[in-house]
């Protein structure tokens, strides 16, 4: 069935199955063996789907509205045969995998595009049977899975509700949105009932990346750009920066922000953004620079990034107790990810800190038994 433009908000889609089992930094120079025990390991960027969203995700894949995310929907819903949509939802191989390899908590999100590409009523109704289902999973094994929450940026009084739902009933650990939705940021004030829900509830909300919005696409259309291997940073990179510079973390101070993919490639142009904002800091809403809000307010994930130097110079920048340790499961293999961060060369309390320290604190876990 067609589907109209203005029934549905502006979507995104992180189902695209990128290559798994990229080099790791020790497969190019031998280091120092880490004993497979040493740290415990908390995953905090893992994806996860159920049957109903993955088939209202296939039905916009069938109309008339051609937006970078759209085309890459899977159709076939959950009768998809590929590994990447069964690991999405097979919650009993992830165990078997995460035993395998010694890893102990995976934090569970709505794979990407969540609900947002919906109208406001349905994405409202899957996103609280989303947060059901997860709640379910979580409480089926709660010493191996957390949970982030979702909810519908198209009615933000709605989001809202539903944020304190997830955390003072489901007990979920925090909450997870797919970029812009509609074209729209988080800067803009419509959407800080959801700002605010967030530092009330003192539960970080992570921003997950999808493809460049309508109103930034013309250069990644027909270029295979507009997924993982450079639109989604320029357009989460971009939606944080729109925060930064209009002041969201002086209204919001205790607002804690999570992006993942090594800090979308802000960590790496902190020098030049500090030095321009200085330059014209009259132009923008913030009284603080992008490093101070970067070290204050936002955590970062090494999400699909095993890669030392960028490790290393994350945490020269930001210090390990900002960053936390994902593999960003089924989109990057597990073993990979295990390896890398086990031989890295760091020190060990900055290994313990990403391992799972700042993941514990972040996501107020218990302490292991």
């Amino acid at each position: 069935m067609p589907i109209d433009r203005r029934g549905f908000v502006a979507g995104s889609v992180g189902l695209v199955a990128s290559a798994v089992g990229a080099v790791s930094e020790t497969q190019a120079k031998p280091t120092a063996a880490i004993t497979s025990q040493q740290h415990r390991r908390i995953a905090t960027e893992e994806a996860w789907s159920f049957p109903a969203h993955l088939d209202a995700l296939a039905a916009l894949a069938q109309g008339n509205w051609h937006n970078l995310d759209v085309e890459v929907i899977n159709p076939a819903g959950a009768q998809a045969t590929e590994s990447l949509y069964v690991n999405l939802m097979d919650t009993h191989g992830r165990l078997r995998e995460m035993d395998r390899l010694g890893i102990d908590v995976q934090i569970l999100s709505l794979t990407a595009p969540g609900v947002q590409l919906l109208r406001p009523d349905r994405a409202v109704a899957l996103a609280e049977l989303a947060n059901d289902r997860l709640a379910e999973v979580v409480r089926s094994a709660p010493d191996r899975f957390g949970g982030l929450a979702s909810f519908a940026p198209q009615d933000p009084a709605a989001a809202a509700r539903e944020m304190e739902r997830a955390v003072r009933k489901l007990g979920l650990n925090g909450f997870i949105v797919n970029s812009h939705t509609d074209n729209e940021y988080l800067d803009q004030q419509k959407f800080w009932p959801i700002l605010e829900a967030a530092e009330a509830l003192d539960r970080p909300l992570y921003i997950h990346p999808r493809c460049p919005a309508d109103t930034m696409a013309a250069p990644f259309r027909g270029t295979r750009l507009q997924s993982a291997i450079w639109g989604f940073a320029v357009e989460t990179g971009t939606h944080l920066m729109r925060m930064i510079t209009a002041g969201v973390f002086d209204r919001f101070p205790k607002l804690q922000v999570i992006i993942g993919h090594m800090g979308e490639n802000i960590p790496f142009h902190l020098w030049r953004s500090d030095h321009w904002f200085e330059r014209r800091r009259a132009a923008y809403g913030s009284s603080l620079t992008p490093s101070e809000v970067m070290k204050r307010n936002i955590l970062i994930t090494t999400s699909g990034v095993e890669h030392g130097p960028a490790l290393r110079y994350a945490i020269e920048v930001l210090g390990e107790d900002r960053i936390m340790w994902a593999i960003d499961y089924p989109y990057e293999a597990m073993e990979p990810s295990v390896s890398f961060m086990n031989k890295v060369e760091i020190s060990e309390k900055q290994r313990a800190a990403i391992f799972h320290g700042t993941a514990q604190r972040a996501f107020h876990l218990p302490l292991p038994h």
